[in-house]
């Protein structure tokens, strides 16, 4: 399991500080998202399946944005797995852990973070070989205090908090030692608001993405 544990935390930290975690509409909502995060150098996006047209937005970001690490997340079937890696997926996670799909995810060489939310669940992905892990749902499982609480006896173990992350949060979580990026869907923008306002988003997302914003 010597790629999970080496690439894995290198792969979170690569794709900070908040992984856009995307519902997309459909591919026409993705191709105008991607046309913002690559004016903003937003390093990844998380495409989530739970739409239809979720593998369809996926093939959009790979193709609009080769330069990002782009992900498929609500992953919960080895087909799944299979398919992320077949249509050129950068990464997978999925919401909960699952001992199979860490050793498909393994056989593909796709970097995987399935998702834990207590101490007995980080035991069984740490005897896995998983370093680099999904923390949900973030606020509901006990927020910063249980990653402050997971820290001590899992020192090497990197995490991406999701759910209930937003503005108003994410610089607390990425503060922690722990924490190596976060995801959100307060980044993704729905899509009358990219044609009403699109100057305004471009600024709010600045804030988020600007490297001064990161190291407050």
């Amino acid at each position: 399991m010597s790629s999970f544990t080496d690439i894995g935390p290198k792969l979170l930290a690569s794709i900070a500080p908040v992984v856009p975690v995307a519902d997309f509409v459909d591919a026409s909502h993705a191709a105008n998202c991607c046309e913002l995060f690559n004016q903003l150098l937003v390093p990844s996006v998380e495409v989530t399946l739970r739409r239809d047209s979720a593998w369809q937005s996926l093939e959009t970001c790979v193709r609009e944005m080769p330069d990002a690490a782009v992900g498929v997340g609500t992953i919960v079937s080895a087909d799944q797995l299979r398919k992320a890696a077949d249509l050129g997926a950068a990464f997978a996670i999925s919401p909960g852990l699952s001992e199979e799909l860490v050793n498909v995810a393994e056989q593909l060489s796709l970097p995987y973070f399935p998702g834990i939310a207590t101490a007995s669940e980080l035991m069984l992905a740490y005897k896995l070989g998983l370093r680099a892990l999904k923390f949900f749902p973030a606020e509901a499982a006990g927020g910063i205090p249980m990653l402050k609480s997971l820290a001590a006896p899992f020192a090497d173990v990197h995490f991406c908090p999701t759910g209930g992350i937003g503005p108003d949060n994410y610089l607390d979580y990425l503060a922690l030692p722990n924490v190596s990026c976060v995801g959100g869907s307060f980044v993704i923008p729905k899509p009358d608001a990219l044609t009403a306002d699109r100057a305004a988003i471009v600024a709010q997302l600045a804030k988020v993405y600007s490297p001064t914003q990161q190291a407050s």
